[in-house]
């Protein structure tokens, strides 16, 4: 018989006393503390609840604080003056404090029982849930076990209605209740169960796991926007290559990815995936460096393979370059988008970095320049040395490039001179190689058109 808690099972509950678990008032932020004294002190039950209580326990420090109550968000608003009500699928009351949003949910029932709120089900799938319940049913009601223990603020408690601490010790992910009918509830539960695993280095349990091969179409139905959400939850928070290989290995990939899952499927060579690999390691770098990262170069490198191919078969075809790498960037992102909503501002930026990839290959002394000063450079000369990999000459090129960033005007007029030669010059840097190998390229495609 499955360990799996259904909706309508009995409840244990479980207490960890304060001497007996790690989690400290003294790691939550103050904001938190607030909302959850204040609610407290109206005579309300207050609890921190979810990830952020996973977190501390991990030994983690979490930047997001949510806070489980049985105030109705009328209730919560007449209690802050800094509070605004949100949301129509969930009712939620946001606690604003300067640059920290602590969000506050009423406690959540089965929608069985005569609490006030209201639920809708459309096709199985949940598109609205307000209906307010106990401390218990609201823990029945989270996705994974790991997510529905509460701290309670009466007493500095540990609450575990599920048994998450033991999964915590395990590090496994038990979705709770059924998991067919979870995820036909939302869709983008498996989505965060491929992010939990990734961010925490669990496993999934195999109960949960199974259905992601039956049921992983079901993403098609969620709102593009809302997968865009979970794209950068899943990609921009520092543990994007595990994230990207579990999507791979639970095959989720092809149905939140299309795109870049038919380029590798097709990548015999390897390069497509060797440079969303290194493109994701770099995006993890820069997040545990505190660096800023965005979208637009993340949407670039998973879809780059696709956009490339395409482009060469236009180009083969004959149309002219530059329209061709336009048409096949506006394709692309046209069809990815109809998945992942990708919003025009970054997929302007990501169509500006593709574009000039083809740019880094040309070696007239205006256009050097002319590139050098454009204000896409950095993001696209970034792009340009992911592409190392795809083969001998694109690092060539790469190192061309990073030379010439610290070079003189002088000494770039004198490489690309040299690059003219029939026979390349070689330097400590390789500039003229790359130089003089990117004009024997053009010279040959010359030829070629010529015949």
């Amino acid at each position: 018989m499955s360990s799996e808690p259904r909706t309508n099972a009995p409840v244990a509950l479980r207490v960890i006393p304060r001497d007996q678990h790690t989690l400290s008032r003294k790691d939550i932020s103050q904001g938190a503390l607030r909302v959850l004294y204040r609610l407290h002190e109206a005579g309300h039950r207050a609890c921190l609840v979810g990830g952020a209580v996973r977190d501390l326990l991990l030994g983690g420090h979490p930047k997001d604080f949510d806070v489980a109550t049985d105030a109705t968000p009328e209730q919560v608003k007449k209690l802050f003056r800094n509070c605004r009500l949100i949301g129509r699928r969930f009712r939620l009351a946001h606690v604003i404090f300067g640059p920290e949003i602590v969000e506050v949910a009423t406690f959540r029932g089965t929608g069985d029982g005569e609490e006030g709120g209201d639920r809708h089900i459309v096709d199985g799938r949940i598109v609205r849930d307000n209906v307010w319940g106990t401390i218990e049913e609201d823990a029945l009601r989270r996705d994974f076990r790991v997510n529905a223990l509460y701290y309670d603020i009466a007493d500095y408690s540990v609450l575990d209605y599920v048994g998450g601490i033991d999964d915590l010790h395990d590090r496994v992910l038990h979705l709770i209740g059924d998991p067919e009918q979870r995820y036909r509830e939302d869709p983008v539960r498996m989505l965060r169960a491929v992010r939990l695993a990734a961010k925490l280095g669990f496993r999934i349990h195999p109960s949960a796991a199974e259905p992601f091969a039956g049921l992983g179409h079901l993403l098609g139905e969620a709102p593009p926007a809302r997968l865009f959400d979970e794209t950068l939850k899943l990609f921009l928070a520092g543990h994007g290559v595990q994230g990207f290989r579990e999507l791979e290995r639970y095959g989720l990939l092809q149905h939140l990815f299309p795109v870049t899952a038919r380029v590798l499927a097709r990548d015999a060579g390897r390069s497509v995936r060797g440079l969303i690999e290194a493109g994701l390691a770099s995006t993890d770098a820069r997040v545990r460096e505190d660096k800023p990262v965005t979208p637009a170069f993340l949407f670039a490198v998973l879809l780059w393979g696709e956009v490339r191919d395409a482009a060469e078969a236009e180009i083969a075809a004959g149309v002219e370059p530059t329209l061709a790498w336009q048409r096949a960037a506006h394709r692309v992102v046209a069809e990815q988008s109809a998945r992942v909503a990708i919003p025009r501002r970054f997929a302007q930026v990501m169509e500006e970095i593709w574009a000039l990839q083809p740019r880094f290959e040309q070696f007239a002394r205006k256009r050097v320049f002319r590139l050098l000063t454009h204000p896409r450079f950095r993001a696209a000369y970034d792009f340009l040395l992911l592409r190392a990999a795809e083969s001998d000459y694109q690092r060539q090129v790469g190192e061309w490039w990073t030379w010439a960033q610290g070079a003189t005007h002088e000494q770039i007029v004198q490489s690309l001179a040299q690059a003219q030669q029939a026979e390349p010059v070689a330097t400590a840097h390789g500039e003229a190689d790359a130089a003089s190998a990117a004009a024997k390229k053009r010279r040959r495609r010359r030829r070629k058109r010529a015949a």
